[in-house]
């Protein structure tokens, strides 16, 4: 998955020109087009505990709504969206509908106060070449007192749910450079956890950067699984799972810095998150 610009994606190509400036037509280059959220909800805080419904439209360059999302298996497909509060204490991550005039509507809850980034991760069906999905953001804000919470030292495990994550020999990250990691999942009787398929994927991995919010967010799939392999530049890692209760998650994140992974199975039936904090080089 790419890191899409922060102010929406350029398709317009700039006009190069030959010669002296006094010599020739000018030539005016407008502002490159980009796709953009247009009337987004809400636009006033959310409360503690009571569903909020989320809504949006993305706009084309055109300025038309864009109607039509890449569809089929694997996770990269239609809108992934994905809402973290500043201090990356909570994640939500949900894949909203698409209804036929573009309007993309989703409800949640907000289980603490203060200010939550949002990310709209949109696959769209024709994508210009080179770049297959990008990402707009908005912020909201839940009413209360914000107290943030530091963010926890690195630990090799954590419990989710009552099942144990682990993650297992060295943890080295260097930015840009694809590394792996791998890690273990345990009921809580110690048996390896079965995963069953969530949003096109046997596990998700979302990573989050301490302060700047920056987002990358990788997938692991069955071995031979197609649309699972994330893209940065021209580099591309391909998390997997042939065993149960074991993931190799691909690690791609852009750059250095205190990184928050979020790691999402889904287990008989219940979706299971295991935050970790890692430090990328």
């Amino acid at each position: 998955m790419r890191r899409g610009l922060a102010g929406g994606l350029a398709v317009a190509a700039l006009v190069a020109g030959c010669g002296s400036p006094s010599s020739g037509p000018s030539i005016t280059v407008g502002a490159a087009r980009v796709y953009s959220l247009s009337g987004f909800q809400p636009a006033q805080p959310a409360r503690v505990g009571k569903p909020t419904q989320l809504s949006f439209t993305i706009d084309q360059p055109s300025g038309a709504p864009l109607t039509s999302y890449r569809r089929g298996a694997g996770p990269h497909t239609g809108v992934h969206l994905i809402i973290v509060r500043d201090d990356l204490s909570v994640i939500i991550h949900d894949h909203p509908p698409v209804g036929s005039d573009g309007r993309i509507r989703q409800t949640v809850v907000f289980s603490a106060p203060g200010p939550y980034r949002v990310v709209i991760d949109a696959y769209p069906a024709a994508a210009p070449a080179g770049q297959g999905n990008f990402q707009l953001f908005r912020t909201i804000r839940v009413a209360g007192a914000y107290r943030p919470r530091p963010l926890p030292a690195f630990r090799s495990s954590v419990t989710a749910g009552g099942y144990r994550f682990a993650l297992h020999g060295r943890v080295t990250l260097r930015a840009i450079q694809p590394a792996f990691l791998t890690a273990t999942v345990r009921d809580p009787q110690g048996r390896p956890a079965t995963f069953t398929p969530w949003f096109g994927a046997l596990a998700h991995a979302i990573f989050f950067r301490s302060g700047s919010l920056d987002y990358f967010h990788t997938h692991v799939c069955s071995p031979g699984a197609t649309g699972c392999t994330s893209v940065l530049g021209a580099t591309k890692v391909t998390g997997s799972s042939s065993t149960p209760g074991k993931l190799t998650i691909g690690v791609l994140v852009p750059v250095a810095g205190t990184w928050r992974l979020f790691l999402q199975c889904q287990v008989n039936g219940h979706v299971l998150t295991a935050p970790f904090t890692l430090r990328v080089r």
